[in-house]
């Protein structure tokens, strides 16, 4: 895997422990590490869903920077919004099938925050990315066979677009389908070539 210790020496940090956030950032063949960053994620009260995924995803990078003094460090943060509410992780089954039962037929919205810290210089680049999904009218068999089979209890929405949560669709609306995933790697990529770094040429 190509390295950016010709830039500065500095190290990529992903911080997170999300699997699907490190699978998504291997797609760029770049070297990485991943450290979670132990932040309260709670949401302030009236904060608008933009604000919090910005806002968590710079304190994530921040909590990891704070002992990786030389480092480029990605935060991000996700949330899901139907009727303008956020829509959790279910956690159980009972739980998703509500969800899903919300949001058949409707849009929903998820607000990706990206964050990338340079923990040497102090510079960080922060965006919101949104992605809308319009699903299809679903039945509660329905729901009930996808839960049974991809089990999507931690993931925001009750389901898995990287599987067989694309079959609850009609449609999909957005500029990059990573950031329905939890990272949006064409506005990373950017910010990464920003701090010097081409993961085409690294």
């Amino acid at each position: 895997m190509p390295t950016f210790d010709t830039v500065d020496n500095m190290t990529l940090i992903l911080a997170s422990s999300s699997p699907f956030r490190r699978e998504l950032l291997s797609r760029l063949g770049v070297e990485f590490s991943s450290v979670s960053p132990n932040i309260d994620e709670s949401p302030r009260i009236g904060e608008p869903p933009q604000t919090l995924v910005q806002r968590l995803a710079l304190e994530k990078a921040l909590a990891v920077g704070a002992t990786h003094p030389k480092a480029l460090i990605i935060g991000s943060d996700q949330v899901a919004v139907l009727d303008q509410q956020i829509l959790g992780k279910p956690g159980s089954h009972a739980r998703a099938v509500e969800q899903l039962q919300q949001a058949s037929g409707k849009r929903v919205t998820f607000y990706t925050g990206l964050c990338l810290y340079n923990s040497a210089s102090g510079e960080r680049q922060i965006v919101c990315e949104p992605f809308d999904v319009l699903f299809r009218d679903l039945t509660l068999q329905e729901i009930e066979r996808y839960l049974h089979k991809e089990t999507p209890y931690n993931c925001a929405g009750s389901f898995k677009s990287e599987g067989l949560g694309i079959s609850l669709f009609k449609a999909m609306q957005g500029n990059d389908p990573t950031a329905l995933i939890g990272l949006p790697l064409i506005q990373l990529v950017n910010m990464l070539r920003n701090e010097g770094m081409d993961v085409l040429t690294a």
